[in-house]
C-alpha cells in the first residue's frame, strides 16, 4: 500500500513538473509557448501576453474538446487534456486606451489575511520554489540605472499605491498620489528604487513616464518589473492567486539585495505572500479628486523609511506597526 501511494505521488509530481509545448494561433500568426503542468491558466495567459501584448484580462482561449475549462484562471494545466498535436486559439485585442481612461479595467479590492503558519507554508512550498526558479531563469530585469553598493532596496507597486488608476482626469498628474516626487527624492538617499506592477511593461513605462518618474533629476529608478515576473501560488483558505516574489530580484542581484535590506510597498497584502516579512501594506489611494488634499501616506512613509535605513536587517521588523512609529517620529521636534 505504501509503495502504491509513493508511486502515485511520484506520478503526480512528474505530471506537474512536466514541460508542455503549446501552439497558439492569434491574429493570423502562430506562437509556441512552453509552460509546466503546475502552471495555471493565468500563468499561460501571462506567457501569451509576453508574446502578443494582449493583457490576460483581454484573452479568451479556445481548445478542441475542452469546453469552458480554460475560462477558469485558477485551473492547473496538468488537469487539462492538452496535446502538442492540437492548436489553441486566442481571441483578444491589444489595449491601446490612454492611461487616464481605464474605467473598464477590473478593480481588485478584496484582499485577504492568511494566518502566519499558512503564509510560511506558501513561502516554503517546494512547488512554489520551483516556480520561482523557473521565473528566475525566464525573466530578465533590465537595469535603467546601476545598483548602488550599500543602499537598501524599496520595491513599489503602482496602481492605488502611487496612482489612482480608476478615476478619470484630463492629465495623469491629477491622479498622482500627493508628495510622490518629494517622497522618492528623500528616500533615494538611502534606497535604490524598483517599480513592480501587476500590469504589462507597456503600461508601467507609460504610467511612470507620464508621471515624470523616469526622468526626474532628483532621483533615479533602478528597474521596472511587470506582471510577467509574478508567479501563481495556492493556499488552502484562499485558493490560487498571483504574487510578487522578491526572491527573483535577490537572485538576479545577490551582491546588492537580500531579505535583510529590502522592503516592498503594495496595497494588496497577497502580492508579497512569498516574502511576508518584507512587505508593508500601504493605504490605497482612491478617488483622487476627493482625497488629494488629505492624503499624507507618503509623508509618513518617508519618516518611517529614513528611520529604519540604518538597521542591519529589515526583515525582523513588524511592518504592520509602521504607522504608529511614523506618527511618533513626525511628532518629534526637529
Amino acid at each position: 500500500m505504501a509503495a502504491s501511494a509513493s508511486a502515485s505521488a511520484s506520478l503526480t509530481s512528474s505530471a506537474t513538473e512536466e514541460e508542455i509545448t503549446l501552439t497558439v494561433k492569434w491574429s493570423g500568426k502562430e506562437y509556441t509557448v512552453q509552460v509546466c503542468g503546475d502552471d495555471s491558466v493565468a500563468g499561460l495567459k501571462r506567457r501569451l501576453c509576453e508574446l502578443t501584448n494582449v493583457l490576460p484580462k483581454r484573452q479568451k482561449l479556445l481548445y478542441p474538446k475542452i469546453g469552458n475549462k480554460l475560462a477558469d484562471d485558477s485551473a492547473f494545466l496538468s488537469q487539462l487534456p492538452l496535446k502538442p498535436s492540437l492548436k489553441m486559439t486566442m481571441i483578444g485585442t491589444v489595449e491601446d486606451d490612454i492611461i487616464v481612461n481605464q474605467m473598464d479595467s477590473p478593480e481588485i479590492v478584496d484582499d485577504f489575511e492568511l494566518g502566519q503558519d499558512e503564509a510560511v507554508d506558501i513561502e516554503d512550498d517546494e512547488v512554489n520554489k520551483q516556480k520561482l526558479r523557473r521565473r528566475i531563469d525566464q525573466y530578465e530585469i533590465e537595469l535603467k540605472n546601476p545598483c548602488r553598493p550599500g543602499k537598501k532596496l524599496l520595491v513599489l507597486d503602482i496602481d492605488y499605491t502611487l496612482f489612482d488608476h480608476r478615476s478619470t482626469a484630463e492629465t495623469p498628474l491629477e491622479l498622482m498620489r500627493p508628495y510622490l516626487h518629494e517622497f522618492l527624492t528623500a528616500i533615494y538617499a538611502e534606497y535604490d528604487i524598483m517599480i513592480w506592477s501587476a500590469t504589462s511593461m507597456k503600461w508601467v513605462e507609460l504610467k511612470m513616464g507620464q508621471l515624470g518618474v523616469l526622468d526626474n533629476p532628483n532621483y533615479k529608478i533602478t528597474a521596472l518589473l511587470d506582471h510577467s515576473a509574478m508567479i501563481t501560488v495556492q493556499s488552502d483558505s484562499c485558493g490560487i492567486f498571483e504574487c510578487k516574489p522578491l526572491g527573483l530580484i535577490w537572485a538576479k542581484f545577490p551582491e546588492f539585495y537580500s531579505s535583510k535590506n529590502t522592503i516592498m510597498f503594495d496595497d494588496l497584502r497577497r502580492n508579497f505572500m512569498m516574502n511576508l516579512q518584507n512587505g508593508l501594506v500601504i493605504k490605497p489611494f482612491r478617488k483622487a479628486h476627493a482625497n488629494r488634499d488629505n492624503d499624507q501616506e507618503l509623508v509618513k512613509l518617508t519618516h518611517y523609511l529614513l528611520a529604519i535605513a540604518d538597521l542591519d536587517d529589515l526583515s525582523v521588523l513588524d511592518h504592520k506597526m509602521w504607522e504608529f512609529f511614523a506618527d511618533e517620529l513626525s511628532d518629534v521636534p526637529e
